[in-house]
């Protein structure tokens, strides 16, 4: 189980990346700002199945699967989480924060992944314990918006 578990935490996880909306990565103050995680085809993601090299486990062809654990959204004012949310677009999404002034925020999705292995296509098993990882951070820019009335 020792080289189970090396195996699993030597993985290429995808590391989740925040796609944000309104798009381009710029909102404005009270505008309800949607948030979804996205991964990048780079790595592993969740029940995605690798395959490490058998000469590091005595010959056996293994697989491991990561496993969503839980999402932990920082979005700068708050966190949200953990949670298995993957949020969501506009206006469904259910992962949303409400800016109440202006200026930057660093923006990310920590993730942690469980495991599961099978040996030779047998039935998966659960990996003890788990990986947490620090999502691509975004930088959101919050501006205020202000109206004016002219007459001509």
């Amino acid at each position: 189980m020792a080289m189970i578990q090396r195996a699993f935490r030597d993985t290429d996880f995808t590391k989740p990346t925040v796609n944000i909306q309104p798009e381009g990565d710029v909102t404005l103050v009270n505008l309800p700002t949607f948030f979804e995680v996205q991964f990048p085809e780079v790595g592993f993601g969740p029940d995605e199945v690798d395959r490490p090299d058998p000469a590091t486990l005595l010959g056996h062809e293994v697989e491991i699967r990561p496993r969503l654990e839980s999402i932990t959204y920082h979005l700068g004012e708050r966190a949200v989480g953990p949670t298995k949310d993957l949020g969501g677009p506009y206006p469904d999404g259910t992962v949303v924060q409400t800016y109440t002034r202006p200026g930057e925020q660093q923006v990310r999705a920590d993730i942690v992944y469980s495991g599961q292995f099978r040996v030779g296509g047998s039935g998966w098993i659960d990996i003890p314990g788990t990986v947490e990882l620090q999502g691509t951070p975004v930088t959101l820019t919050v501006r205020e918006a202000k109206a004016r009335l002219y007459s001509n």
